[in-house]
């Protein structure tokens, strides 16, 4: 998947994660997230209109908030919220196969919707096997990346390296353990460091949000 297009993979995503979200109650869709001050519905209003994104759009947006890109998601997240859990839904499938996105990297969009996909089934204790090369690309592309949420400098000084797939990275202090709760400490989320180890874990903990 390195060098192939990883829409095919965003858009299976997508719909899985419309799947495992049909079900929900509305005590569940208020549910905290992974993301300090949002819900679950949050999240997804964050995802549905990134989806539906473009760069003049993003742009436009952008100059709209002051060039404040969080009162940006803010106002994208409320748009999104304004008819029911069940109307989201259907807007979310309206755009989910397009591949349209904000400016940036390609592999930015893939990680949005793993990782924002887990800081949602993780709180509401949804498991979902997510293709390993796609969850190497996201990891690959983190630990390059200082774009908006500083990976590169939160594992600087580090070995990462994967227990369920042949994936390493960095120097120094090892921290272990599977991939995908490495892509999630690595961008900043807390929640699967008890599946972490390695004598480098304690440095890694101190460079993520309290």
């Amino acid at each position: 998947m390195t060098t192939s297009s990883p829409w095919p993979t965003i858009h299976d995503e997508r719909r899985a994660l419309v799947d495992d979200l049909e079900p929900l109650t509305d005590t569940q869709w208020s549910t905290p997230s992974l993301c300090e001050r949002w819900t679950v519905r949050d999240v997804f209003a964050h995802i549905t209109a990134t989806e539906k994104m473009t760069p003049p759009k993003f742009v436009g947006k952008l100059v709209g908030s002051g060039f404040r890109i969080n009162t940006m998601f803010e106002k994208d997240i409320a748009h999104e919220e304004e008819g029911t859990p069940a109307e989201s839904l259907d807007e979310f499938r309206a755009h989910m196969s397009d591949s349209t996105r904000p400016p940036g990297p390609i592999d930015a969009m893939l990680g949005e919707i793993i990782v924002h996909a887990e800081d949602i089934r993780r709180p509401l204790g949804i498991a979902h096997e997510y293709p390993m090369d796609a969850v190497v690309r996201v990891a690959d592309f983190y630990k390059n990346s200082n774009l908006l949420i500083g990976s590169k400098s939160r594992v600087a000084g580090l070995t990462l390296r994967a227990t369920d797939t042949d994936w390493s990275t960095g120097s120094g202090p090892e921290v272990s353990g599977p991939m995908l709760a490495l892509v999630l400490a690595m961008t900043g989320r807390r929640a699967a460091l008890d599946e972490l180890g390695g004598d480098g874990l304690d440095q890694l903990k101190s460079a993520l949000p309290k």
